[in-house]
Order: structure tokens, then C-alpha cells, then sequence
């Protein structure tokens, strides 16, 4: 049996748009300043525009394990969208979208994913509302970082998830 999580995590951020989606798209810079976040290592290029290049990160949340995958750069179109597809103890795929609302720098991420660890969908039916309550434990983690970053105020945090038995 698969488990598959859909996760919707949205920030609303006291700051600009550029500086927002800067710091999102160095994913290099995230564990200076998103504590979840161990490490991350470039391991392709890929195009001028930074699409097909891959990302190797290791994460680890509240809950005590730690997972790593390999994430494809699929789409960017700055300061809109950024996106890829992850392979390894995750498999699925990752959405960043960025705007302006009433002069507010929204950040809109879905995860859609899917364990590649056999203990996580061994133990899933039942452990499903702690494996979303860390997702969004890390999520917030990560808002709080980015408003230390850029020395701005979060105004809102919400997040979401869904998990299928297939």
C-alpha cells in the first residue's frame, strides 16, 4: 500500500516580491535560514534559465527522520512560478507560486507526493496526521526564516493536506 499527501502551504509576507522569490530560488541558501532544511547539494546545472537542474536535499522535521530527494527543475517563470519533479525517499512533485495581494507577497507551495520509504506507508494509515502535522511544523519553519532573511513580518500562515490509501 502507497500513501499519497497532497499538501498546500500558503505565506503571506510583509515584503517584496523579488527579495521573496529570490530567496526561494537559491535553494542553496535555505538551510542559512530554514531550519528544516540539512543540507542541499547541486548536482546539474541544467539550462540559462536553471530549468533541468537538480537538486539534491536532505530534510528533517520535528518528528525524529530525516528523508532525501533529488528535485528536477521543471518550470520557472520568474517572479510567477518554479517547479520540479522529486525523486528518492519522495516521489511526486513541487509548485512554488508567487504574487501580489493587496500589498502583501503571497507564496503558494504544493507538494504532491508520494513515500518511497516502506515504513512510512507501512505505518501511514495511522501515523497520516502526525507525518501533516510535521509537514506543516517544517512549512512554518520555513516562513519564520524567510521573514528573519528579509526582515519582514509574516501575516499569515495556512496549510492544508489530504492523504489517499492506494
Amino acid at each position: 500500500m502507497t500513501t499519497e499527501f497532497k499538501f498546500v502551504t500558503e505565506w503571506r509576507i510583509d515584503a517584496p516580491l523579488t527579495e521573496v522569490c529570490d530567496a526561494v530560488s537559491h535553494c542553496l541558501d535555505w538551510p542559512m535560514w530554514w531550519k528544516g532544511v540539512e543540507a542541499v547539494e547541486k548536482l546539474e546545472s541544467g539550462d540559462a534559465n536553471g530549468i533541468g537542474s537538480v537538486h539534491r536535499f536532505t530534510w528533517k522535521g520535528r518528528i525524529p527522520y530525516r528523508f532525501t530527494f533529488d528535485l528536477r527543475v521543471t518550470g520557472w517563470i520568474p517572479l510567477t512560478l518554479l517547479e520540479g519533479q522529486a525523486q528518492g525517499d519522495i516521489i511526486g512533485t513541487g509548485r512554488w507560486n508567487f504574487f501580489r495581494e493587496n500589498e502583501l507577497t503571497v507564496v503558494r507551495y504544493h507538494w504532491h507526493v508520494y513515500p518511497n520509504r516502506r515504513w512510512i506507508n507501512l505505518i501511514a494509515p495511522i501515523a497520516s496526521p502526525l507525518f501533516k502535522w510535521n509537514h506543516h511544523q517544517v512549512m512554518r519553519q520555513g516562513a519564520e526564516g524567510m521573514t528573519r532573511l528579509l526582515n519582514a513580518r509574516i501575516k499569515s500562515f495556512h496549510a492544508a493536506a489530504e492523504t489517499t490509501q492506494r
